[in-house]
């Protein structure tokens, strides 16, 4: 915007991106390429710029992730929020594999019971 010399305040950008984005979203949901019924979870230990996180990743069969959830802590609910959250955004899997993930019961716990 400065380039075309274009003044424009913080607050008209963040009314468009609550106007837009969820117009975005929607847009993407559409092209978005569907999920195989098997997938993985796996939670793995990073360092990112001298600072070690965790990073949770549900891959499909084919090997395509899509979805993951990154945290510097490791909270007791993050796995079972974020396989919720994969759930949700995506179609219900046949098969979920938990791999190298702390409190496996409780997440197999909330897979039988999300698919009852």
């Amino acid at each position: 915007m400065r380039i075309r010399e274009v003044i424009v305040d913080h607050a008209t950008i963040q009314r468009w991106v609550y106007k837009c984005a969820p117009l975005i979203e929607a847009e993407i949901k559409k092209r978005k390429d569907r999920v195989g019924a098997s997938w993985r979870l796996d939670e793995t230990y990073i360092k990112v710029k001298g600072i070690w996180c965790y990073l949770y990743r549900a891959v499909d069969k084919l090997g395509n992730m899509f979805d993951f959830l990154f945290t510097r802590e490791r909270h007791r609910i993050s796995p079972c929020s974020f396989l919720i959250k994969a759930i949700s955004n995506n179609s219900q899997p046949r098969v979920i594999n938990i791999l190298n993930v702390g409190k496996i019961a409780e997440l197999k716990a909330l897979v039988i019971e999300k698919k009852s």
